[in-house]
C-alpha cells in the first residue's frame, strides 16, 4: 500500500464540535437542514450545500456545488478550518459508550483506533483496494462532480487493512499523548478523539510499514472510494506525473481512515417484508419448514425493556423472524448452504434465496417495492414497531457477517449482495479535510 502524510485543513480545536458533521449519506437533505439550522459552521453547507437553498432545490442542481465551493473558501477565510504546516498523519479514535441502543451495547467502552492518510489512487484502480459492493455511476457522478467541484475530499471513506503489531504499538504510544480533540457527538452518541503525528521518524515509519502491506479493503464509502479515485484519475491524465518521481502530487491520493481489521464491529443488517406473497402466516410458516427448522418463541411475544437476547439470532445460518406478534426461530438445514462458497455461506445469500426469492417472489433486493432494510443499530424493536404499525407483514433478522468474510469475498473477487454490512460507529466528518493541488 502506497500511503502518504498530507497537510490537512482542520478546525481550531474550540469549534471542532460546531464544524464536524455525520457523513452526507447518512442523512436527508431536511434531516442535515434540522441539524445545521442556526449554526453557520457546520459541515452540513460544503456537503450538503442544498441546504443553503429553499427547502425542495435539487440536490444535483450546478448551483449547489457553486455554493460548496462558496462555503468552502468561506469556511478557510473565517477560519473554521486552518491547514496545518506539514504534512501530518492522524490518529482517529471511536469509542462505543454504555449509553448505546441495545444493538452494540455489549461492545460499550470498546474503542477502535485508526490512521488518517492519503490512499494512492492507483492501489485503487489497481485492484489492491479492494471492494465487496457494486456502485451506482449516478451517486459516484454526484460524488465526482463535489470533489471536482472543491479540488478535496471533504469526506474520508473507511478502509480496513491486516492488524500489525508494531503498527498497533505505534498508535498506541500517540494516544497516550494528549488528543487534539476529544468530544462526544449528537445525536449518536459516539465519542470521537484525535491526535495529530508530527514526529517526521514515526511518519516515515508508518509509510515503510503500510508499503508493506499487500491490501486494504473498503468497510465503508464505495462510492466515494470510486469517485475519489476517479477524479484522481482525470487529473493525472491532465497533469501527468514523470513516471519515478519521489513526491508525487496531491491529487494520485484521497483522504481515507485506515482501521486495523480486529478492531471493526460490524453489526446486522435485517429486513421487514410489505407482504407474504398471498400466502397465510400458516403457510408461509409450512413452506418455511422445507430448508429451515423452525421454532415458536413462545415465552417471549414481546421482550419486555429492550432485552432481545431471547430472540437474537444465535450464529451464522440461523434467523429470527418476527410475524403476527410473535418471534420464532429458523435454522437453515444442512445441504441448504454452501460453506466453501464465499458467498453462498453468507446469511444474506440463504435468506435472498430460500426466502426472499423462493416463497416470497423478490428477486431483486435492489429494485423490489415489497422489501425494505433496517440497520442493527435500530434494534429488533424497530423491526416488532414495522410489523406491529401494519407497514409490513414480517421481519427478519440476520446475524452479522465477519470481517473476515468481507475479505475473502474481496480477495476472491466477488460482490456481497445488497445491504449486507452495517458498520458502527460512522467516521465523523470535518475532523479533517484533505485538498487536492
Amino acid at each position: 500500500m502506497r500511503i502518504k502524510p498530507f497537510r490537512g485543513y482542520r478546525p481550531p480545536k474550540e469549534l471542532v464540535e460546531e464544524v464536524s458533521s455525520r457523513p452526507y449519506d447518512v442523512l436527508n437533505s431536511e434531516e442535515a437542514r434540522e441539524e445545521a439550522a442556526g449554526n453557520e459552521k457546520s459541515l452540513y453547507h460544503i456537503i450538503k450545500p442544498e441546504i443553503n437553498f429553499a427547502p425542495g432545490t435539487d440536490e444535483h442542481d450546478p448551483r449547489v456545488y457553486d455554493a460548496a465551493v462558496e462555503q468552502f473558501k468561506l469556511f478557510k477565510q473565517n477560519g473554521w478550518l486552518v491547514q496545518d504546516p506539514e504534512e501530518r498523519y492522524y490518529v482517529y479514535a471511536q469509542t462505543i459508550l454504555g449509553n448505546q441502543p441495545s444493538a452494540i451495547s455489549s461492545q460499550q467502552d470498546k474503542t477502535q483506533y485508526g490512521l488518517v492518510v492519503g490512499a494512492w489512487v492507483d492501489d485503487y484502480i489497481e485492484g489492491r483496494i479492494k471492494k465487496h459492493e457494486l456502485t451506482r455511476k449516478d451517486k459516484e457522478e454526484d460524488r465526482m462532480k463535489h470533489v471536482r467541484a472543491l479540488n478535496a475530499n471533504m469526506e474520508p471513506v473507511f478502509f480496513a487493512y491486516p492488524h500489525r503489531d508494531d503498527l498497533d504499538e505505534m498508535i498506541a504510544q500517540v494516544a497516550k499523548g494528549t488528543p487534539e480533540y476529544d468530544f462526544v457527538a449528537a445525536p449518536e452518541g459516539f465519542r470521537h478523539t484525535f491526535w495529530v503525528i508530527e514526529d517526521k521518524q514515526m511518519i516515515a515509519r508508518i509509510t515503510e510499514i503500510f508499503a508493506q502491506i499487500p491490501a486494504m479493503y473498503i468497510a465503508d464509502g464505495h462510492h466515494r472510494s470510486a469517485a475519489a479515485a476517479g477524479v484522481g484519475a482525470e487529473k493525472k491524465k491532465l497533469y501527468p506525473t514523470p513516471a519515478g518521481e519521489n513526491q508525487r502530487p496531491e491529487y494520485e491520493f484521497f483522504l481515507a481512515v485506515c482501521f486495523p481489521d480486529n478492531q471493526l464491529n460490524i453489526i446486522d443488517y435485517n429486513r421487514v417484508v410489505k407482504d407474504l406473497n398471498g400466502l397465510t402466516e400458516e403457510d408461509f410458516l409450512k413452506a418455511l419448514e422445507e430448508d429451515f427448522e423452525v421454532h415458536a418463541q413462545s415465552d417471549n411475544v414481546l421482550c419486555t425493556k429492550g432485552d432481545y437476547s431471547a430472540v437474537k439470532p444465535k450464529g451464522l445460518h440461523n434467523f429470527s423472524l418476527y410475524m403476527g406478534g410473535k418471534w420464532y426461530s429458523l435454522t437453515a438445514k444442512e445441504g441448504r448452504y454452501d460453506d466453501n462458497d464465499p458467498i453462498g455461506v453468507l446469511d444474506v445469500t440463504i435468506s435472498s434465496n430460500l426466502i426472499l426469492d423462493k416463497i416470497l417472489g423478490i428477486k431483486d433486493l435492489r429494485t423490489d417495492k415489497r422489501i425494505d432494510f433496517v440497520g442493527g443499530i435500530r434494534g429488533l424493536g424497530e423491526l416488532e414497531r414495522r410489523v406491529d404499525s401494519g407497514e409490513c407483514k414480517a421481519a427478519l433478522a440476520l446475524y452479522p457477517v465477519t470481517m473476515q468474510q468481507i475479505i475473502d469475498i474481496a480477495d476472491s473477487g466477488n460482490i456481497m449482495p445488497p445491504k449486507t454490512t452495517w458498520f458502527e460507529p460512522k467516521l465523523r466528518s470535518g475532523l479533517v479535510v484533505h485538498e487536492l493541488k
